[in-house]
């Protein structure tokens, strides 16, 4: 396909992720705002979060098998749909207990955008191409993050927040037309299908349990409790039941072969890592802003840029760079290094820090994060057989999404413990000041001890300036847990094997795999390929030597 050809099959599904991330981000920069006119706590506002990471995580790897066994564009078409129409209902939501209802919805539809875009596009480009196609989607994806504040902040200082949810909807309509209309893909066989219930039913106990258990512990319960003991070993024997299960079915949900190519598995290694530095980040970055520096919504989305700028610069450079080239490992190794070191220089930030310092740091992350994450689906797309391919794209997207989830539900609960107790250890200058406040300061203690997010306009300013380096010493504490993270992710991108891209599209390399009996990463592979019966017994078959024409006879040469 051209050029041309290719961005007019992308048009719709381009349009379709912004709209997801658009619809997933608006409500960043806002998020304390809604979360305290709700009359949520800390502990609500993570799980506002974690709740559509969860649903994300859980969906993905189904709407990857699904991808490989049906219509992949009508999978588009309904998962937008869920996302957009829940996103909607959440725009009523009278309590924060609906508002995360609603998010569970939208995580589900967001799981399908997420794992079917990539399979999607490697159904119509090489991962040769796929660089620069990549580097689209991730200035898409950036686009989206920060527009996505910067409108959501607007709408709730001059409207309502209640309107964040309803703005994508007249795009999503668009885009679920746009691709009805243009994207055309190659049939899939028709088959018997078989689904994995049972994986699915254990593997969304398993996580699910584990999460809530990582979120909720050490506030509703003790770390060390009988609840946490039920909790932890439910996960346990969950998960290793999904496992024998996985083993054994016809279908798998994951297919756990997957885990002996060395690039598959240490791309998840990597992905998990990189999940919680791009969650993590970008939701705990908004309260920063917001609870630490006294900015307003829509001040905080504009804060929040530099950061985004960093992914939308990268991950659009280093993609065309790789698409030219064809090299693609130095990329991943510099941005996996700029990626921790932005993670530790944001361990080291207090509520008055120079902003322009703050500023650097966030745009070192966003560029390692640019550099890394599109590129890990990229060579694991071509690096496995291509009818794992859906599986194996929508298997690291779940990885990333699982560690965000984890990192989120982790991190929200530190914070959760760590705000209380630098509040306890300030209890004396917090009363004086209180005190200092004569008859008002009865509203202001009674706001601080209902267990509510504070709203940071309405507080004195002798009071919000302690809250506000308090929120900024927390915030940091948990970037600075957090950092050690990229070191995973910079060993795993080191090791992995340095495979060419291929130069042939998902259906071209299906056709010779089926031919060749093995993974063919381009047609000149073919030699190097074993047959089908060679495949069979375990034969690694060796490329064929070349011949010299002083060799052969003179019929022979050419």
């Amino acid at each position: 396909m051209s050029h041309r050809q290719v961005m007019q099959s992308l048009t719709g599904l381009l349009m379709g992720m912004f709209v997801s991330i658009l619809a997933g981000t608006v409500v960043a920069s806002s998020l304390p705002i809604i979360v305290s006119d709700l009359g949520g706590s800390q502990t609500s506002y993570t799980w506002v979060v974690t709740a559509t990471l969860l649903a994300t995580t859980i969906s993905t790897p189904i709407w990857g098998k699904l991808a490989d066994l049906g219509n992949r564009k009508l999978l588009l078409q309904l998962s937008l749909a869920i996302f957009v129409v829940a996103s909607a209902i959440a725009g009523f939501s009278q309590d924060t207990n609906m508002l995360i209802t609603m998010r569970v919805f939208q995580g589900l539809g967001g799981g399908g955008m997420a794992a079917l875009s990539q399979v999607v596009m490697a159904d119509i480009i090489s991962p040769r191409e796929r660089g620069k196609y990549m580097g689209l989607f991730g200035a898409i994806m950036a686009v989206g993050t920060v527009a996505g504040p910067l409108i959501g902040g607007f709408i709730t200082d001059t409207i309502n927040w209640r309107w964040n949810f309803f703005v994508a909807l007249p795009v999503a309509v668009i885009a679920i037309l746009l691709i009805q209309r243009t994207l055309h893909l190659p049939a899939v066989p028709k088959r018997k299908v078989k689904i994995d219930y049972f994986g699915i039913v254990l593997l969304s106990t398993g996580v699910s349990l584990l999460l809530i258990w990582v979120s909720m512990a050490g506030t509703n319960f003790d770390w060390v409790s009988p609840t946490s003991a039920w909790m932890v070993g439910g996960s346990v024997l969950a998960l290793i039941a999904f496992v024998i299960v996985e083993i054994r079915a016809e279908e798998p949900l994951i297919n756990l072969d997957l885990f002996k190519n060395a690039t598959f598995t240490l791309a998840v290694i990597a992905s998990l890592s990189v999940g919680v530095t791009m969650f993590g980040t970008s939701v705990f970055l908004s309260q920063y802003m917001i609870m630490a520096r006294g900015a307003s919504a829509t001040n905080a989305g504009l804060m929040t840029l530099p950061m985004m700028a960093g992914v939308l610069v990268f991950s659009t450079v280093a993609g065309a760079l790789i698409s030219r080239t064809g090299k693609w490992k130095m990329y991943v190794v510099a941005g996996s290094i700029m990626q921790t070191a932005g993670m530790f220089l944001l361990g080291t930030i207090r509520y008055d820090t120079n902003f322009v310092l703050v500023s650097t740091f966030m745009f070192l992350l966003g560029a390692g994060v640019g550099m890394v994450m599109q590129n890990m689906v990229l060579v694991v797309q071509n690096a496995v057989p291509q009818k794992e391919l859906g599986v194996a794209s929508s298997a690291v997207a779940f990885f990333r999404s699982l560690g965000g989830t984890a990192g989120v539900a982790a991190l929200g609960a530190v914070l959760a413990l760590k705000i209380p107790e630098m509040l306890a250890a300030r209890k004396d200058e917090i009363g004086a000041a209180i005190a200092a406040l004569g008859e008002g300061g009865k509203e202001v203690a009674a706001a601080m001890s209902s267990g509510t997010m504070p709203a940071m306009g309405a507080l004195p300013e002798s009071i919000r300036q302690i809250i506000e380096s308090v929120y900024g010493d927390a915030v940091a504490h948990i970037f600075a847990i957090a950092a050690p993270l990229g070191l995973i992710t910079i060993l795993a991108v080191i090791f992995l094997p340095n495979l060419p891209l291929s130069k042939m599209t998902r259906t071209e390399r299906s056709e010779v795999e089926e031919k060749a009996g093995g993974i063919v990463i381009d047609a000149n592979d073919l030699d190097a390929a074993p047959s089908p019966s060679d495949a069979s017994l375990g034969i690694k078959a060796e490329p064929r030597p070349e011949a010299n024409d002083d060799d052969l006879e003179p019929t022979q040469r050419h």
